[in-house]
């Protein structure tokens, strides 16, 4: 796993995309709005900050107010958040979620010789953040596992099957899968995004998402836990607000990846091919 700052994931509901997933829909897709802002000569280019663009099956949020607009929804972790509505008409949107969540606080020292005006607009800010409506905490559970085909085929017949697995081995240990889109109403309140109301209830959102890199084998799983997790006796959980990447998942191993790592907060040193905090900093065994 290669250092990173933030990863996006993109609801695109589809559970495959083309190899490159810019290209998607003839290039009308988010990815390559934002990869136009972040990539190489991009107004916000820096190598120091490191931005994981990636597809997921989970289903866009459909905005109650205006069912026909086209808006797409994203995750963006692990500052873990859920940005809903990001208007497919504007690319106004796409500059907010880039410069108000995607851009860092802080600048490399390599930066240190740029002009102030420069410097600024590599730095995030607030104010765009402030421009996209009903951006909420994530609460729960994301469990994403690479199943590319388009990429590689070998991800495309492995995913599907530790998804299912996934999504029949978490209830059986107490926590709730969800499926259907966010939904966020009139007033802007969300619904769905961690189930019922009870504290103690856990959720998960278990998805399929677009080649993340650096892997030669199928069975890729990433687990963003999220920050407010507790363990079932209450404590703290030890890797609340961490992602988690583990390779060369089999169906055979899932039951213990739940029980292990997502209700004991413990990793799995055979599988483990890196992490991240919420703070940025990369988890090593």
């Amino acid at each position: 796993m290669a250092a990173y700052a933030e990863q996006v994931l993109i609801c695109t509901g589809k559970p495959d995309w083309p190899s490159r997933i810019e290209e998607d829909h003839s290039g009308d897709n988010l990815a390559a709005d934002i990869k136009e802002l972040i990539g190489r000569g991009g107004r916000y280019s820096d190598p120091y900050n490191n931005i994981l663009i990636t597809n997921a099956s989970f289903p866009s949020t459909v905005p109650s107010h205006r069912p026909e607009l086209l808006t797409t929804s994203a995750y963006i972790v692990p500052s873990f958040k859920y940005i809903p509505f990001l208007p497919r008409v504007s690319f106004d949107s796409v500059q907010a979620l880039v410069k108000g969540f995607l851009l860092p606080t802080k600048l490399h020292p390599a930066h240190d010789g740029l002009s102030p005006i420069h410097k600024d607009r590599l730095l995030q800010s607030k104010e765009q953040a402030d421009l996209l409506p009903a951006v909420k905490d994530v609460k729960g559970i994301l469990v994403l596992i690479c199943g590319h085909r388009g990429r590689d085929v070998r991800c495309g017949i492995t995913g599907p099957i530790l998804q299912a697995e996934f999504e029949r081995i978490l209830p059986v240990k107490g926590v709730q899968v969800l499926k259907s889109a966010v939904e966020v109403g009139d007033d802007n309140s969300i619904e769905l995004l961690e189930g019922p109301n009870e504290p103690h209830v856990k959720t998960a959102r278990v998805g399929l998402i677009s080649h993340i890199g650096g892997h030669k084998f199928a069975g890729n799983v990433i687990l963003y836990i999220p920050p407010h997790m507790k363990t079932r006796d209450g404590e703290a959980h030890p890797l609340a607000g961490c992602g988690v990447w583990y390779g060369r998942v089999e169906p055979k191993h899932i039951e213990g990846i739940v029980q292990t790592t997502i209700l004991e907060g413990k990793v799995i040193e055979e599988m483990f091919r890196g992490g991240i905090r919420q703070s940025g900093e990369i988890l090593r065994m």
